[in-house]
Order: structure tokens, then sequence, then C-alpha cells
């Protein structure tokens, strides 16, 4: 499978180039474009703020770019908290994509968005202060609408970005059994 996975607000971390690894090591090729040009960061407040520096439509346009020379071949589109939003915008707009795995964050939904049983798998902290039940269920809903075919994984206690080791948020059962998870879902795609 082919695989663009977007870093989270922090950037490019370790955590990122580690998933990426362990993606690759079950057999897929993966891209991880940095959307902040080799900023990282410790908090998630300086990550906000380049972030709003930026503006979003200069990010999706980053991440098109990225996407742009592999989406002919029918991209599986992955990301983390905010790159899981901007996973989610491109997957929505490219009638190749292969699938949506989200890690830690959704994004609004277009009302015209429309695809064809996109496979996409959500992965997200019970509760998550970004990632609300009330949030969650709209969503739901509306990919349904949509035409996406989704599954929502919770993890009862876990932090809000609990996949990064680097971070105080990281649960390390929560993050193995979501690995488990999603690296199934690839699979059957």
């Amino acid at each position: 499978m082919n695989i663009m996975l977007f870093h989270s607000t922090y950037g490019l971390r370790p955590a990122v180039r580690d998933a990426a690894d362990r993606l690759r090591a079950a057999g897929h090729e993966v891209w991880t474009p940095d959307l902040f040009e080799g900023r990282t960061f410790d908090t998630v407040e300086d990550g906000r703020a380049l972030n709003q520096e930026i503006g979003k439509d200069e990010l999706l346009k980053r991440a098109v770019l990225a996407a742009a020379p592999y989406s002919e071949r029918g991209l599986v589109y992955a990301g983390f908290s905010l790159g899981a939003s901007v996973a989610q915008t491109l997957a929505l707009g490219d009638e190749k994509a292969r699938g949506l795995l989200l890690l830690h964050g959704t994004s609004d939904i277009a009302a015209n968005a429309s695809v064809d049983d996109l496979p996409v798998q959500l992965h997200v902290a019970e509760p998550d202060q970004f990632e609300t039940d009330d949030w969650l269920s709209s969503w739901y809903l509306q990919m349904g609408r949509a035409g996406a075919d989704v599954e929502i994984y919770r993890y009862a206690g876990a932090g809000h970005l609990y996949t990064d080791p680097g971070l105080p948020d990281y649960d390390e059962e929560a993050a193995e059994a979501t690995w488990r998870v999603a690296l199934g879902f690839l699979e059957t795609l």
C-alpha cells in the first residue's frame, strides 16, 4: 500500500518517522511530508502558533503538492492529530484514495463531500479534549452520509497524542493496540 503520512502540530518528530518505519516494515511504501519545513515543537501552543502563521490554505497547498506525485497510485492518507485533519481533507477530495487512517484527529466535512465506500479508520483517546463525544457522533454521521465506511476505536484513559513516546500523552498499551488494529486495517485495503 502507498501511504501519505502527515505529522501533528508538533511537526515531523521522531515518532512520525518511527511510525513510517513500522509501516514500511509491514511492507508499505510511506511518505512523510514536512509541512512545517523542518520546524518541530515541544508544546502544542508553539506548534499551533506556526500553524496559524502558515494558515490553513497554505498548509493544505503544501500537503496537496506533497501527495500529487503519488496520487495516481491510489494513496492511503494517514495522519496524527492536525495531520489527520489534513489527511481527511485530501482523501475526501481524491477519487483514487484507497483509504483513510486517522490517528488522534478529524476535520470538518464539506456538505457536498462524496466518496465511494472509502474505508476509514479513526483511533482516538476517550475522553479527548479535541475530539469530544458530540463532535465524534456528528462526524461519524457526516462521514457515513458522504459514503465512507467508518470504524472508530476509542482508548479509555489515554492522552490525546498517545502514540508519541516523546510526549506526556504517551500510553504504550493504547499505542500498541492502535498499531495492531491499524496494520490489520491496511492489510484489508
